[in-house]
């Protein structure tokens, strides 16, 4: 990010009604006019988290992200550019019943509309833009997915200034600012299973995710270093019971093993391998990867990838 431009997030919602797509679009109070949900960026959130609670605030209703679909830059007052990013976000019938949204000063009304209705009453081309490169979704039929989130764990003690075994080593204090930073990235794209190896800096860089989500962590050595230095490491049967399961699910491991994982969820999805693999297993600590992968159709190959850093 630079300091000359103004950073928002936001998404495209959507649900079915009898089998029939709807996306919400806000009626504006201050400008008059019909958008897309979204908001600037508060001080220390990732623009992931900012697009979850500007979509809570403004429509009463908790998302959880899919796909991205893009990026909007326009000019605003001051000659500063303005850079929105985009995802995909469907929103359950549970959460639109748990809406408590009124009509205030900000927002006038919501309206779910169809997507041929979205692009008469949307007032700026941005807009538009980012709604067709949600409809390219729709036709390509990968529109619904669930997320694997790819998560190197946090920074941790030196290995060559620790005098216990490798697997004891434990975060620094940066590596646990790191790990609380983690929570509110990895809930905006709904993750509930939280599988990680079992060396303690991996298990502290989920802990506080476990603890607000009010989970277990899944402790196992198939995707532990040690196991990995052994031989012994077993990255395939943990990723195809996650492929299997079709839950957003977060698996924490090591640097060493990141590109084994993302290999194995391009095999379990019939995706042709590129360098895209070895970019989104590229993690510094405390950096994770989404990998989309379609609900209906997991075997299909993976839908998009994403990458993410931390900012503590």
């Amino acid at each position: 990010m630079t300091d000359t431009a103004v950073y928002a997030a936001g998404a495209v919602i959507w649900r079915l009604v009898e089998g029939k797509m709807r996306v919400l679009v806000v009626h504006r109070t201050a400008y008059a006019d019909v958008s897309l949900p979204k908001g600037k960026v508060d001080p220390g959130e990732t623009l992931a988290e900012t697009a979850v609670r500007e979509i809570r605030e403004e429509t009463g209703i908790r998302v959880r992200l899919g796909p991205a679909i893009g990026i909007s830059r326009y000019h605003i007052a001051g000659k500063r550019q303005k850079i929105v990013h985009y995802w995909a976000a469907q929103a359950t019938e549970d959460a639109i019943r748990a809406s408590t949204f009124v009509p205030n000063k900000e927002i006038a009304a919501l309206e779910w509309v169809t997507p041929k209705k979205a692009r008469t009453h949307l007032s700026y081309p941005a807009d538009i833009e980012i709604l067709d490169s949600f409809l390219a979704l729709v036709d390509d039929g990968v529109l619904e997915t669930f997320p694997i989130v790819v998560l190197r764990h946090g920074k941790a003690e030196a290995r060559d200034a620790w005098a216990g075994p490798d697997a004891t080593r434990p975060l620094t204090p940066r590596g646990s600012r790191q790990a609380k930073a983690l929570v509110g990235p990895l809930r905006a794209f709904g993750v509930r299973r939280i599988v990680s190896s079992d060396a303690v800096r991996c298990v502290q860089t989920v802990t506080p995710l476990a603890a607000a989500l009010g989970r277990e962590v899944h402790r196992t050595a198939r995707i532990s270093q040690d196991s990995w230095e052994e031989g012994l490491a077993d990255v395939r049967t943990v990723v195809g019971k996650r492929v299997r399961s079709g839950k957003p699910a977060v698996l924490c491991s090591h640097g060493p093993l990141l590109g084994e994982i993302m290999s194995e969820i391009a095999l379990a999805t019939a995706t042709v391998k590129g360098s895209y693999l070895g970019s989104s297993s590229d993690l510094e600590p405390a950096a994770f990867s989404v990998v989309h992968v379609s609900a209906p159709h997991p075997g299909s190959g993976i839908v998009a990838i994403e990458t993410h850093a931390t900012k503590a």
